[in-house]
């Protein structure tokens, strides 16, 4: 109780040191001009407003990310049949928490610097949001204060509240995923009222709080985030979970950790699968609300983020499908799905390629005239969204054909459908497979608003083929033969080395994305109301952003392994701690036994 009241005491500490310096520096003397932006040294305001902001999305996506698998996997455990499955899962569940607890101190310490830098750097911008909704801003430390101290009961009230008490420390699991869920929707509201501002008035007066919240992209962004927080905790937990695996000394630990990599990883792959449907919600939105917001996003400067953005989630795609293929060896019986994991190696490469080709090459006038425009005479057809619809759709198939696969790889079902349910399973698939090809076809002869009405059919055959082949798996598997256990822990060191990628690309690409929803308002801070008079009202090119996101991405790693290593460290000094007093223990019973001498 000790070490709580010291870090919920350092953490509103720093809040309340921030406010009054802020408070200090936002004031102006008598007569003066307000001041409206100033300058930081070196390299300048934006910059170092970007890489605080960055990192503290990254922990605060952590944070609020894998609690929310942690209290699943909790869940799984309490409903656990079997007493060894129940402990295992809920160590697993102890162990992803614990990774929060100092994740929780840098992302408020990282907050307060981005207060303290919003309110000296760009005083009158800060002034202005607090106006509109100072409210929140009130509600908002209670929220974090709620988040933080029931993470810290539930974390230290995990052996207290076994037994019969085990519900309590649910609900309080529960509880924090709520206040985190709270925190999150109140900072979107803040982050979309300055794209697709609401509730104020042509001069920017306050109108209505609630519409300046519940602005045209708020919950689209929640549900975008929500799920996204997800997989980025998942993708994070499993390179902490690889980084324990290669640094583990006995089989029994290289197993543990290989089994956390997986749960981490199946995790972030599974939200992963349907966050590009709740991308493409939030992106349909932008249109809806301004047409060249969605202009500037698409078809403007930051058409080629797109293809970066194919090729990093294409590296994911094809990551987490090594990792699994991988994983598989370890599985007896898992050699008789070999021959598939090469056609679904396949069609990932194709749907990456044509996912990542533009639709305007970057030719000479040579070239072009060769051509015959910009356009690639062949390549220009897969450079549309017709086509990297359906390669994205297709490809999340094969994703979940790949976890298939190894769901069953060591099981051979015994009910009498079997072979009926094997084959309305490929039915299924092969018809919502067929339903994004025809869309994605026909998508080349119709307008455009027709066209973006049919990437919703294709989310919905893929969506529902996915559900329906699930239902049918669980109960095919129902009391299954088992060819023999999974080998945890006989891994090679390279499928380790493929769940950091993941985690790194997945970093990479979250902060490229905020980029994008940045870049869009070019020169205004809040989008059509208040406009950016700063010398840096402009919206930087795709490299730079790159280098930005690359120095954030190395920082954030930076610090995340040294909280790994301080954790690592943590339990070295627990485990001599016990070593110790077990040898004091062992000389005190030999002394009272009279057979011990110095």
């Amino acid at each position: 109780m000790r070490k709580i009241n010291r870090k919920v005491f350092f953490i509103f500490s720093l809040l309340f040191f921030v406010i009054l310096i802020g408070s200090a520096f936002a004031q102006q003397p008598a007569g003066d001009q307000p001041v409206e932006y100033r300058a930081f040294p070196y390299i300048g305001s934006r910059q170092i407003m970007w890489i605080a902001a960055q990192l503290h999305l990254m922990f605060a996506a952590f944070i609020l990310g894998v609690p929310i698998f942690a209290v699943i996997v909790e869940f799984i455990g309490f409903y656990a049949r079997d007493p060894l499955q129940k402990l295992r899962y809920d160590r697993l569940a102890k162990e992803f928490t614990k990774l929060l607890l100092i994740a929780f101190s840098a992302t408020a310490i990282w907050g307060a610097i981005l207060t303290f830098l919003f309110i000296t750097l760009y005083p009158k911008f800060f002034n202005y949001l607090s106006n509109i909704f100072s409210p929140t801003l009130w509600i908002y430390p209670f929220l974090f204060f709620g988040e933080t101290f029931t993470l810290y009961l539930y974390w230290y009230g995990w052996e207290w509240l076994q037994g019969e008490k085990k519900k309590f420390h649910l609900a309080l699991g529960v509880l924090l995923n709520l206040f985190g869920i709270a925190v999150l929707f109140i900072t979107d509201a803040w982050t979309t009222f300055m794209m697709s501002p609401s509730g104020v008035d042509e001069k920017g007066n306050l109108v209505s709080l609630w519409k300046a919240i519940n602005n045209p992209l708020w919950m689209p962004l929640n549900i975008h985030r929500l799920i996204a927080n997800i997989v980025f905790g998942g993708s994070i937990a499993a390179a902490y979970a690889a980084f324990r695996f290669l640094s583990s000394k006995t089989e029994e630990e290289r197993a543990h950790y290989d089994w956390m990599g997986y749960i981490g990883n199946f995790i972030a792959i599974q939200a992963f699968i349907v966050l590009p449907f709740a991308g493409y919600w939030f992106g349909r939105e932008i249109y809806a609300f301004d047409q060249q917001l969605g202009i500037t996003m698409m078809g403007g400067f930051l058409s080629w983020l797109w293809i970066i953005q194919a090729i990093l989630i294409g590296i994911i795609f094809l990551a987490s499908n090594y990792y699994l293929w991988i994983g598989m060896e370890r599985i007896p019986g898992a050699e008789r799905y070999r021959l598939y994991t090469r056609l679904i190696l396949l069609v990932l490469v194709v749907g990456t390629l044509v996912w990542a080709t533009p639709h305007s090459l970057v030719a000479s006038l040579e070239e072009a005239r060769k051509m015959g425009g910009a356009h690639h005479p062949l390549l220009g057809v897969l450079g549309v969204m017709s086509a990297k619809n359906t390669a994205v759709n297709i490809m999340i198939l094969s994703t979940f054909l790949s976890f298939l696969f190894y769901r069953r790889g060591n099981k051979i079902s015994r009910v009498s459908w079997a072979k009926t349910g094997v084959v309305l399973q490929g039915l299924i698939l092969f018809l919502a497979a067929f339903i994004v090809v025809f869309y994605g076809v026909r998508g080349y002869f119709v307008e455009a608003i027709v066209r973006i009405g049919y990437s919703v059919y294709q989310v919905l055959a893929v969506l529902s083929a996915i559900i329906l082949t699930m239902i049918l798996d669980i109960f095919m598997l129902r009391n299954a033969e088992e060819i023999g256990p999974i080998r945890w822990g006989k891994m090679p060191p390279r499928s380790q080395y493929a769940l950091f990628l993941v985690a790194i690309t997945f970093t990479w690409l979250m902060g490229l994305m905020g980029y994008a929803r940045s870049a869009i308002r070019q020169h205004w801070h809040v989008y059509g109301v208040m406009r950016d008079t700063s010398p840096e009202a402009f919206s930087p090119t795709l490299g730079f952003a790159a280098d930005m996101v690359s120095i954030c991405v190395l920082l954030f790693f930076a610090l995340v392994f040294f909280i790994f290593w301080i954790g690592h460290l943590g339990e070295k000094t627990k485990i001599l701690e016990e070593q110790v007093e077990e040898e004091v223990e062992g000389i005190t019973t030999a002394k009272l036994k009279g057979g011990y001498t110095t």
